[in-house]
């Protein structure tokens, strides 16, 4: 209950708070409700990962904690190996140290979702190591419960990939059976992130609700659903690539020249099996050639060999190229174009040059098409009556695997190239697209993975504040409220508000 005054803090903790994504929208969160206002503040965060946590203290401006959540059986299992002679265990003392000694009124995790993921086969999901790495979940909100148990926290979400509600059912029944006996009302429900934060990506999340039915009475209103962002609303607002302003996290990946291929002729908006409209003769393309890039036609150009990849692909949104208008699918943490990583139709006119030859590209082409005729090229020109000059668009003195940066300007007269790793920070709204984004290290597939695991801080905020109107109201004794505004009933005000799950 409230002791008169009107405005008041919530306390919130973060338990596998990766770099703090969650915990930055729950601290830009101001709740209202009638007469009565909130700031939220963080306690702290927990993650086994000490780079997280320094990128955590930057974000959410509050010391993390580095602890292993593991008890010694599931380290084994995981590592191999049994823990080094300075491990232990972690008990529920030590999430009280994490949180300063203060009682959260809000928990949030998003626990290790790799055993979950449809990036991972069924098969390897269900190995020993995975299995170990799944339980940790159940053992975190364990060790919380233990810790809170004679006061207990109002609010207990648990967020992860919508595929936990399948491949992780039997340790899902598990944790509400766990939370149910601690006295929480516990539900099942989904929300797309980019929705809430008004993201320029779509982010489809599960969501796991707990409320503590003697804290909390069963109401929960609804953040308001916002549009949708195209990439190059954000992208627009950030300095072109390379820029030497714009630090190492907003640089083009170096990519195989067979890669820079195939992304030039990905249609945008589609993925790896638009290549399967190319006609291949003798192992080039039929229909189409690669020219310098310059004013006006080169009279060299350059076949192209067939660029369809040789394995058979089931997954979609391998070199999936976003149109600029549009919104992108779910940041990941992979960090190539070729293993789930998606790139842009960029329609400005190349990149910033870096310092020193280190980021030069190895040159500008173009796609056209044979039949459009450029100096030499013509539609009568043929494998069987003499062929024309051929130019090797490969840069001179490097090796047909190498690694290099370069500009093609595709049918559709943009640059398919994949994003920075600034630009999947800012698409997460980890990050406004005037600053300069910032992580802890020097190392680009780290950065990607911390970065695709993050809850975005937009959508969490909106959650927040949900969650903020409801113990205000909840606090001021009240256990009915006629409001104009929608109880979030679509889909999460039900999850706190009943006891069964929405979802099996």
């Amino acid at each position: 209950m409230l002791n008169g005054n009107t405005h008041h803090t919530i306390l919130h903790g973060h338990l596998f708070c990766g770099l703090g994504g969650g915990a930055k929208g729950f601290n830009a969160t101001k709740a209202r409700h009638g007469t009565l206002s909130a700031d939220f503040e963080c306690l702290g965060g927990i993650d086994v990962d000490p780079a997280a946590i320094r990128d955590f203290e930057r974000l959410a401006g509050v010391p993390g904690t580095v602890l292993d959540l593991f008890d010694r059986g599931q380290y084994r299992t995981f590592h191999g190996t049994e823990p080094p002679a300075d491990w232990r265990e972690a008990g529920p003392q030590d999430i009280h140290r994490a949180f300063g000694f203060r009682r959260p009124h809000i928990l949030f995790l998003s626990a290790p979702c790799k055993g979950f993921s449809g990036l991972l086969s069924e098969r390897t999901s269900r190995t020993p190591k995975y299995q170990a790495l799944n339980r940790l979940t159940l053992r975190g909100i364990w060790l919380t419960l233990e810790a809170y148990k004679d006061d207990p926290i109002e609010f207990i979400l648990f967020e992860n990939v919508p595929r936990i509600a399948t491949r992780g059912r039997e340790l899902l029944d598990q944790i509400v059976a766990l939370l149910r006996a601690y006295g929480y009302a516990v539900a099942e429900t989904t929300h797309d992130c980019g929705e809430l934060g008004g993201l320029a990506q779509r982010r489809k999340r599960f969501l796991l609700v707990a409320r503590h039915a003697q804290k909390v009475r069963p109401f929960l209103w609804e953040p308001p659903k916002r549009a949708l962002q195209g990439v190059g609303d954000v992208l627009s607002r950030m300095k072109l690539p390379g820029d030497a302003d714009a630090g190492p996290m907003h640089r083009i990946p170096r990519l195989h020249w067979q890669t820079w291929v195939r992304l030039a002729f990905v249609e945008a908006g589609k993925d790896w099996r638009s290549l399967e409209r190319l006609a291949v003769q003798d192992g080039l393309l039929r229909d189409y050639a690669l020219v310098q890039d310059s004013p006006g036609c080169s009279p060299a150009a350059s076949e192209i060999p067939d660029p369809r990849p040789s394995n058979h692909r089931k997954f979609a949104n391998i070199y999936r190229v976003v149109a600029w208008d549009a919104a992108t699918s779910t940041v990941i943490g992979r960090s190539q174009p070729s293993d789930g990583a998606m790139s842009v139709a960029d329609p400005r006119p190349g990149l910033a040059r870096g310092k020193g030859d280190d980021y030069l590209t190895a040159g500008h082409y173009g796609v056209v098409r044979w039949k459009d005729g450029c100096g030499a090229v013509s539609a009568a020109a043929g494998h069987d009556n003499g062929r024309w000059a051929v130019a090797d668009p490969r840069p001179p003195l490097r090796a047909h695997d190498d690694r290099l940066i370069s500009v093609i300007r595709a049918e559709d007269g943009t640059w398919h190239r994949p994003f920075t790793t600034a630009e999947l920070a800012c698409l997460q709204s980890l990050f406004d697209p005037e600053e300069q984004a910032e992580l802890d290290g020097l190392n680009d597939t780290a950065w990607r993975e911390r970065i695709g695991n993050a809850v975005p801080p937009d959508a969490a905020q909106a959650i927040a504040e949900a969650m903020g109107r409801t113990l205000l109201a909840a606090w001021s004794g009240e256990s009915f409220m006629l409001s104009a505004a929608p109880i979030w009933v679509r889909p999460i005000a039900i999850a706190a508000s009943v006891d069964v799950p929405l979802y099996q």
